[in-house]
């Protein structure tokens, strides 16, 4: 058993999108904490999660519930919990299993997937300054500055259906999502 942690754990790591530190020269995250209720929708969707990063492929699965009062999301490797996270919009509250890297940052995951789910005009309104949302057909950009930070792509709307492409231009990795069928 310990040899699987050992195994997945750094996989864990990228899959998280963005998780491990960033270089000293690399400003830090946006810090986006946006109400669940600004989703606005209720959503419940399993995912498969995909990361490249640096030659390396690494997968996770993933389950996401999106009420307006809450955000619940559990990740799974190997059939075991190894994180999970809870949010009611104004307290975030995080578990992770003792093999996970504490670069592993919960604060990191709900950024990414408010950046990935969450409206423009609500992610809009929140970016601190020189940070810019785009949105032009199925593919969202973040820049700073007008540099090109974030691409995501997504295969069909809304945005929690089909497959999702993140392209983190900063941390160097790309995120696939590919979110299970209705009733799967």
């Amino acid at each position: 058993m310990f040899l699987h942690c050992q195994r997945w754990a750094p996989a864990l790591l990228l899959v998280l999108a963005g998780c491990a530190s960033a270089p000293p020269s690399t400003p830090a995250r946006l810090g986006l904490k946006l109400a669940p209720s600004a989703l606005g929708a209720s959503v419940s969707v399993q995912q498969h999660l995909r990361v490249e990063r640096g030659g390396r492929i690494d997968e996770l699965d993933a389950a996401l519930e999106v009420e307006p009062s809450h955000l619940d999301l559990v990740g799974l490797a190997f059939g075991q919990r190894v994180l999970s996270l809870h949010y009611d919009g104004k307290e975030m509250t995080s578990w992770r299993h003792l093999m996970l890297p504490a670069q592993v940052r919960a604060d990191d995951v709900l950024e990414d997937m408010q950046l990935t789910l969450w409206p423009r005009a609500a992610i809009a309104q929140a970016l601190p300054a020189g940070w810019h949302i785009e949105d032009e057909g199925l593919r969202r950009t973040l820049s700073l500055n007008g540099e090109v930070v974030t691409v995501i792509a997504y295969s069909s709307m809304p945005r929690w259906s089909g497959t999702v492409v993140l392209d983190n231009l900063r941390y160097h990795y790309r995120l696939t999502i590919q979110n299970a069928p209705d009733g799967a």
